[in-house]
């Protein structure tokens, strides 16, 4: 609500519809979550986050999604790039990007409260097929995620959404339609060009958009930048240009922190020593892991998980993201 000035000179409320529905998205995910963190829904694809403090920067990986907080503000950096966004933002990511990822504003009395939808391709592709939507060109120096506008009517298609958590056997009927509409209400917004992009066969982003899915699945595997170009159908040059504009890193480097990340949640989670994380991940020399995670998380592995165990650490948010994008 905000208030004007009326005709006898006193003040008038009007009615801030986009305020309005991020408070009851708001209340709608902190009455669902309850007391809980992280839950995967019942719904495809997306997941609702609660988080009381704010968190210490954690390197993951997001896949393609777009990421509406209801309440709180988050901090996303994707190399030398700062995303800032909050209720009156949300983010998008086109395609699955290393990024460095933290929640800034949250407290127990009023949490950061988020929910994180993945974005089906074939979806994005059959909408764009229409020639109803009309998407602008995205630039070519544009990376793979941005933040867009939380519209009235972008809120409330997803504030119906979470509505259909209430009434489970609505979801099979209703659920694919509303999320069809998210994705409309992206596309045609400023930052649906980059979603086209990676979405429309035979584009550079597209092809692009390969090569980082096949490292995504064989992470593992010994990686040779010629054969990966072959994969997108690219020259080895223009692969790395395009692979350094959408993910901010070499394709190298891109495969290293997949591995690092992946090392790092078999210890955290799955307590599985250094050496043989390493191993599982594709490393052929346990030195070389150590000495690569101690500079890309700051410290040796085991004290590193250590300090992440402590009672005295502050917040974690996830070692992996599949679908964690808060």
């Amino acid at each position: 609500m905000f208030t004007m000035k009326n005709r006898s000179g006193g003040a008038s409320l009007l009615r801030d519809p986009a305020h309005e529905l991020r408070t009851e998205l708001a209340r709608k995910i902190a009455l669902f979550m309850g007391s809980a963190e992280k839950r995967v829904t019942d719904i495809p694809g997306l997941t609702l986050v609660r988080r009381t403090a704010p968190t210490a920067p954690c390197s993951m990986t997001y896949e393609p999604s777009v990421t509406v907080i209801a309440q709180g503000r988050k901090r996303v950096d994707l190399g030398r790039t700062t995303f800032i966004y909050d209720a009156s933002r949300y983010l998008l990511t086109a395609v699955d990007l290393p990024v460095v990822s933290r929640v800034v504003e949250a407290s127990e009395k009023t949490p950061c409260l988020a929910l994180s939808l993945k974005l089906e391709m074939p979806v994005v592709r059959e909408l764009l097929s229409r020639g109803e939507i009309r998407v602008a060109e995205a630039p070519s120096d544009s990376p793979g995620m941005a933040t867009g506008e939380t519209t009235v009517e972008f809120l409330s298609a997803c504030r119906r959404l979470v509505d259909l958590l209430e009434t489970p056997r609505d979801i099979p009927f209703l659920s694919g339609p509303i999320q069809r509409e998210i994705i409309y209400r992206i596309l045609r917004g400023a930052e649906g060009a980059r979603l086209r992009a990676i979405a429309t066969l035979g584009e550079q982003s597209q092809r692009t958009a390969k090569a980082i899915a096949w490292i995504r699945a064989n992470y593992a595997k010994p990686l040779k930048v010629e054969d990966l170009a072959g994969i997108a159908g690219m020259g080895v040059s223009t692969l790395h240009h395009h692979f350094r504009v959408l993910t901010a890193i070499s394709p190298l480097q891109y495969q290293k922190q997949l591995r690092l990340q992946a090392a790092r949640g078999r210890m955290l989670m799955e307590g599985v020593d250094a050496a043989s994380a390493a191993f599982e991940v594709g490393y052929e020399s346990a030195s070389q892991f150590n000495r690569e995670y101690s500079r890309f998380f700051g410290q040796p592995p085991m004290r590193d998980i250590r300090t992440l165990r402590s009672p005295s650490a502050p917040p974690f948010e996830s070692v992996s993201n599949r679908q964690d994008a808060t």
